[in-house]
């Protein structure tokens, strides 16, 4: 366990912080928010209100944190901040800790404690102008699932997966934040030894990941290592990668998932650091073989991270029947880590951007209670979910709702929520 001053469990914050709070003072993510008839503004969470840095930046506050510091806290999405680099991520952190612990009045005597909001009142926007979008399939359960309902008589993994993070390059300008209704989508599905036809997809299903996102910098024309990656990495929210099986099926052979993703992807409000995450550093998996020397890690770059997912029916909402429960798991399980997945994806010299977005692929693990997707959950279809409505689901229908939600808990530690991501389907055109 790595502790530092802004993760001490005895903090306490003048801000009321309700018990089993995903945001007590410890934690602090940030995102960007708006009221109505205003601008977007970055914020940051703490209990059930938010602290508008735009304000903070505008009393000056921030001034000395970051080089032009009105500009990178008074834009409308976190990239500037990104752009700015890890110590100025560290000096917000810290800074912003410092004042908000119980007893400090710097907030109070510099006449800014209206910069403390009532997230109830403001809407949260997606926290990033997503500038690439990656995503990864570095669950060894998942991959294993997989292969043995696609290639049932075959290997369930292929032979390049121990060796490398595999990943497909995914559409930044369909990445949508919280609460955004998902529409189903229309594609090419192939039914058996008929022609392809274009319809709605049947086969709509959730991928619960998580993922992360990065700052600028020149990347060595070697790549980043990985004992460097931390630099970059900002932090993490939760990520549901929605997927139509169907038309994945059909047009993914030989060039990977197209379509079939590029439809939606759903991103959580709030972008915890790497520094709230830091007393939940833990080992991973044993890589068997060993990574390659360019992927090899020293220590620990896993986190321990509960997950959940729950689905409700349009009829079980209608009916006031709490969702359901169907996946539980664990982020510390993942084979391949953020620090592998970021020496990976640069290792051949490509650009890492403030405002990238890396995901992890779906998080499974080894038992049916923790698979991350519906065609993990059902064996694709073989083994329908009961909902408490009593239908059925191999897949999901239109009315779901799905929200997955993570947070980080221990002895000796105050716990870190990643709060939620949700998103209901919605009828095709």
């Amino acid at each position: 366990m790595n502790l530092d001053l802004t993760t001490d469990p005895a903090l306490r914050s003048w801000v009321p912080v309700p018990g089993e709070s995903d945001f007590p003072i410890q934690n602090l993510p940030l995102g960007i928010f708006r009221r109505p008839g205003d601008e977007p503004r970055l914020g940051v969470a703490i209990g059930e209100s938010l602290i508008d840095l735009r304000a903070l930046a505008e009393g000056g506050l921030l001034e000395g944190i970051a080089p032009r510091a009105r500009d990178v806290f008074c834009a409308p999405t976190l990239n500037e901040f990104l752009a700015a680099g890890r110590l100025v991520w560290r000096a917000t952190r810290e800074r912003l800790s410092g004042w908000l612990r119980e007893g400090d009045r710097t907030l109070h005597d510099a006449g800014l404690a209206r910069a403390v909001v009532e997230r109830r009142d403001a809407t949260m926007l997606l926290p990033i102008a997503v500038a690439d979008y990656v995503d990864f399939y570095s669950s060894l359960e998942h991959a294993t699932n997989l292969g043995r309902i696609l290639r049932p008589t075959g290997e369930p993994l292929l032979p390049n997966w121990r060796y490398i993070p595999i990943g497909y390059h995914g559409r930044a300008a369909t990445v949508v934040v919280d609460d955004t209704p998902v529409r189903r989508p229309r594609g090419q599905l192939k039914p058996g030894d008929a022609p392809p036809e274009f319809e709605p997809s049947r086969a709509l299903d959730f991928e619960l990941e998580l993922a992360f996102v990065t700052g600028d910098g020149p990347a060595p024309p070697s790549g980043i290592p990985v004992a460097c990656a931390r630099d970059y990495i900002f932090g993490v929210a939760l990520l549901n990668d929605w997927s139509a099986r169907d038309i994945q099926a059909w047009e993914y052979q030989p060039l990977g998932p197209f379509l079939g993703k590029s439809f939606a992807t759903s991103l959580s409000p709030w972008i915890v650091s790497l520094d709230a995450l830091e007393p939940f550093r833990v080992a991973g998996p044993l890589q068997e073989p060993p990574a390659l020397p360019h992927l090899a890690t020293d220590g620990p770059e896993a986190f321990d991270i509960a997950l959940e997912v729950t689905l409700s029916s349009q009829a079980m909402r209608a009916a006031n029947v709490a969702a359901q429960t169907i996946c539980r798991t664990n982020f510390r399980s993942m084979y391949w880590n953020m620090s592998q997945q970021l020496a990976h994806v640069s290792s051949n010299g490509a650009r890492v951007r403030a405002g990238d977005l890396y995901g992890s692929g779906t998080i499974s693990g080894d038992d049916p209670g923790s698979y991350g997707s519906m065609i993990e959950l059902t064996w694709r279809g073989a083994r329908p979910l009961a909902l408490a409505d009593g239908t059925t689901r191999a897949f999901l229908n239109d009315g779901d709702e799905v929200v997955m939600r993570g947070w980080c808990a221990a002895p000796g530690c105050a716990r870190i929520g990643l709060g939620e991501v949700r998103g209901r389907i919605e009828p095709s055109r």
